[in-house]
């Protein structure tokens, strides 16, 4: 290592910002022929990447980071790294957009879900047919898209990069794994009557892995840390890392989306519960009922019309059967893990910090 100190680098949100705009302008320059609603399809989805907290961004900028300056201090950030955060955010929202179709979500981040902004559109131009599975079909159409984008971004930065091979690798395997596991997340649904009780929490924990944990944190940092030419031993600590803080910002959201406050997190109270997401804190509390309390929380649990006293009834009786403890210390244990995994690791030790920090933001939040 240099004993060189770099020279401040822009935030991350700002950098990102910037290449999204560069991106998008390129893609309306390119779309241009294609007409004014065609135009206004691509203002949808570039209204999809405002706002969120570039979660991932951040953490594809420390992976790189506690590599490249672990071997020198005055490496400085380039185009192809920003160009590939940008990416994950757009990643990102193609996600949302499709998780909030399956969800049947009616708001994103205080907004209407992309579904529910096109069903507006359509109203308000006073086209004829179904407003509503116009919204449905042309967020499919808008996710894609934004697959799309996100993989075009990539590739423009990989463009004779001498670490393309193994970034895009990394970025394959994480495609697969979130559309595994929305399937699997789906199925799970559809499964949840007939499965054995004892497994519920065991498959709750695959879909948090596959749709959120991995690609959330751990493949950020390890796209980051390929792009710096990271080796095997440093990969290894990063994912030793990522992983359960993934895990653990999964079970946090999980919280959150039943006891979370709507002003903070830009949904409404208890929206897991009307939307009926079978996650870990559901799977345990229906372990802790009865056969006639777990007949009623099934009976709940899905129904898009509940109450605000409904929901606090759910919730009142989630926190009762020990469930919200338990995934609290998991939450906790999780988080210790993936501390201990930074120890002696062969990274930048600024880098270090940022991480810690970024894991302590990731799952200690109300938002």
């Amino acid at each position: 290592m240099l004993g060189v100190v770099p020279s401040p680098s822009p935030s991350v949100p700002d950098a990102v910002a910037a290449r999204l705009d560069l991106f998008l302008t390129r893609m309306r320059a390119e779309s241009a022929e294609y007409g004014e609603d065609a135009a206004a399809f691509l203002d949808a989805a570039a209204d999809t990447l405002t706002g969120g907290k570039r979660l991932r961004a951040r953490f594809c900028h420390a992976g790189w980071r506690a590599v490249a300056r672990f071997r020198d201090r005055s490496a400085a950030e380039d185009e192809a790294l920003w160009d590939v955060c940008a990416a994950l955010e757009i990643f990102q929202s193609a996600a949302l957009v499709h998780d909030d179709l399956i969800d049947n979500s009616d708001t994103r981040r205080g907004r209407p879900a992309a579904h529910r902004a096109l069903e507006a559109s359509h109203r308000a131009a006073g086209w004829w047919g179904d407003a509503a599975a116009f919204g449905r079909a042309g967020s499919v159409l808008l996710g894609d898209l934004l697959v799309a984008w996100s993989d075009d971004l990539l590739e423009s930065a990989l463009d004779g990069h001498p670490q393309a091979r193994s970034v895009r690798a990394e970025y394959a395997r994480m495609r697969r794994d979130v559309t595994t596991g929305q399937f699997l997340d789906i199925a799970e649904e559809s499964a949840w009557s007939v499965s054995d009780d004892r497994r519920h929490a065991d498959r709750a924990l695959r879909v948090a892995s596959l749709k959120s944990a991995r690609y959330s944190i751990e493949q950020p940092l390890i796209l980051g840390a390929a792009l710096a030419g990271a080796d095997s031993e440093q990969i290894q600590a990063l994912r030793r890392f990522g992983h359960p803080l993934g895990l653990a910002f999964q079970l946090r959201d999980d919280v959150l989306g039943v006891f979370g406050d709507a002003a903070v997190t830009g949904k409404p109270a208890g929206d897991d519960l009307r939307e009926g997401k079978r996650t870990v804190l559901i799977a345990l509390t229906r372990e802790a009922l009865d056969g006639s309390a777990r007949r009623v929380l099934d009976e709940m649990l899905g129904d898009p019309e509940l109450t605000p006293a409904q929901v606090s009834f759910l919730q009142e009786t989630i926190a009762d059967t020990g469930a919200l403890e338990r995934v609290e210390s998991m939450i906790a244990a999780y988080a210790g893990e993936a501390d201990r995994a930074l120890s002696g690791a062969r990274l930048e030790n600024a880098a270090v910090g940022e991480l810690r920090e970024l894991g302590r933001a990731a799952t200690v939040r109300s938002s």
